[in-house]
């Protein structure tokens, strides 16, 4: 339905965090995942592709980018059969973690799942403290511990915060999305990634206070 270079077009690259390596990143794991739970690999890589196609409008201060990403790749995608443009359609609206509507298809959980793979693990921590950089956000800050037990909406994870930090986008964002994969598939690799973030948070804070 679209390939890689058609895709790469739609990027402009601006968001070390969200630029089209990440785009190729979630692919891998995607086929990877899709592969062994029989996914439609069509519909899957293309919606892949143009997942974030409108997240430089959410970073502006627009409206959310995978709504607005859904009505672009309905655009984009014009004249492929109508129910593969929808399935794709369907799967980019509900990839968001903070997201009014839970992905249905498995296409959808697929590649929501793989989104939110990129986004843990070692090149989790490396695209979170690539943001941090960006918003000349502390390496470290202490997250009391009464904070972990707040939700994500309760809790402080707004990244224009002045106070935020990776540790607290860690411990508000991070170290949940593991539980909040669909597939098989997804969540065996979660848990190794899971474990690492966990890991290299715990040294980091040992690190902070001179104790390594």
């Amino acid at each position: 339905m679209i390939t890689i270079e058609e895709a790469r077009a739609y990027y402009p690259g601006e968001d070390a965090a969200h630029d089209f390596d990440h785009v190729l990143r979630v692919l891998n794991l995607a086929e990877r995942i899709g592969t062994a739970e029989g996914a439609d690999m069509q519909v899957l890589r293309a919606a892949v592709l143009l997942h974030d196609v409108a997240r430089a409008d959410e970073d502006c201060g627009g409206c959310c980018h995978a709504q607005v990403g859904a009505i672009r790749a309905r655009t984009i995608l014009a004249g492929h059969p109508p129910d593969k443009i929808e399935a794709v359609a369907r799967a980019i609206a509900t990839h968001r973690f903070r997201n009014a509507g839970a992905p249905e298809t498995l296409e959808a959980r697929i590649l929501y799942d793989a989104d939110k793979l990129d986004a843990i693990g070692a090149i989790g921590i490396a695209r979170a403290y690539a943001i941090a950089g960006r918003r000349a956000q502390r390496l470290w800050a202490s997250v009391p511990a009464e904070y972990a037990q707040r939700s994500v909406v309760d809790g402080r994870h707004d990244l224009a915060d002045s106070e935020h930090t990776p540790v607290h986008e860690f411990v508000f964002k991070l170290s949940r999305l593991h539980d909040t994969l669909f597939t098989p598939t997804a969540r065996a690799i979660a848990a190794q990634r899971h474990a690492y973030m966990v890991q290299f948070f715990h040294r980091l804070e040992q690190e902070i206070a001179g104790e390594r």
